[in-house]
């Protein structure tokens, strides 16, 4: 059984409600200095979860989503019928913008990529992006 593709609806912004940021960015908080990871789902293009996932790299510059967590949350996802929104990390020494290895390992071309970067800790920033052939885009992310 495969994973279905994340169905974007959003192409050029995406509207984040403030308590599903503050989710993310207390994940981040927790997670530091290692990077944290996890996956947005919701109906109608709007979040309505935030699934917290594990790092299984461990790594402050890396990350990696256990397969089996995937697949524990896609099914979820797929219960409720929701829609897999995006996949979330944390950069936490540097900006939010994808880096090398975060464009080579984009394989979900229809998701939304969020990255939270905690170079600031106390100001956090939360950008999001399409990646799609190792071409990145950024798109208007409001936190409302």
């Amino acid at each position: 059984m495969g994973v279905e593709k994340p169905k974007n609806r959003a192409k050029s912004s995406f509207c984040l409600a403030k308590q599903y940021a503050n989710q993310m960015i207390t994940h981040a908080r927790s997670q530091a200095p290692l990077e944290c990871c996890g996956i947005l789902a919701g109906a109608s293009g709007k979040v309505v979860k935030v699934y917290t996932t594990t790092n299984i790299e461990q790594s402050p510059v890396r990350y990696n989503i256990d397969p089996s967590e995937i697949l524990r949350i896609h099914k979820d996802i797929k219960e409720k019928r929701w829609e897999f929104l995006g996949i979330y990390h944390s950069h936490t020494h540097t900006e939010a913008y994808p880096s090398p290895a975060d464009i080579q390992l984009a394989f979900w071309p229809d998701s939304l990529y969020f990255i939270i970067s905690l170079q600031n800790p106390d100001q956090p920033v939360i950008r999001a992006f399409l990646i799609e052939d190792k071409k990145v885009k950024e798109i208007s992310l409001k936190i409302a």
